[in-house]
């Protein structure tokens, strides 16, 4: 069975994006340390998944960039958007859903292949953290706080109990936290 995880970069308080979208709290530079967690957790990954709304801004910005690190992975490996206004994908080596999010989702990872990965979008995140479907949770907690914004965990109904895998502290200043939800047996 195929692996959901999410990669996504927040504040100390949460958020992933502020109130208007704003991402200039995010640290940059990267050092060579983070450069190689995110190489290896991209390295088993063959597919990406997309809410609508990111996919508009992902998708022609790693087309526009194809020299920067990650672009191969990112131009290259099939995208699957979630949408329900979008009939037909005006994007080059990705499919539309816009069925079920828990049946697409668990389609996607019965299938054979490499890992599927999310990068973010609020709405979609936080529909696919209420459903229970993503397996591994690396949330790359930058070293600001923004008081307002853009919640990874908004709109939960029940608690989310995670169980930390890892956590590491790059050279940076950012600290990943690897999360898997703990499952009902």
């Amino acid at each position: 069975m195929r692996t959901l995880n999410l990669q996504v970069q927040v504040t100390v308080d949460g958020f992933m994006a502020g109130p208007n979208g704003e991402m200039d709290w995010m640290t940059f530079p990267w050092t060579d340390d983070i450069g190689q967690y995110v190489t290896a957790l991209s390295a088993p990954v063959d597919t990406i998944l997309l809410g609508r709304k990111l996919a508009e801004g992902f998708i022609p910005h790693w087309a526009a960039h194809p020299d920067e690190p990650g672009a191969d992975l990112f131009n290259n490996a099939p995208k699957v958007v979630f949408t329900k206004t979008l009939d037909a994908s005006p994007w080059p080596n990705a499919r539309l859903a816009n069925g079920d999010l828990a049946t697409e989702i668990n389609a996607l990872k019965s299938q054979p292949g490499g890992d599927l990965i999310t990068y973010g979008g609020g709405t979609f995140v936080a529909s696919l953290i209420r459903a229970g479907l993503i397996d591994n949770l690396h949330l790359f907690v930058n070293p600001a706080a923004i008081g307002n914004g853009m919640p990874v965990f908004g709109g939960l109904d029940t608690t989310q109990a995670l169980t930390l895998m890892k956590a590491v502290a790059f050279d940076c200043g950012i600290v990943v936290l690897h999360y898997q939800p703990k499952r009902s047996e």
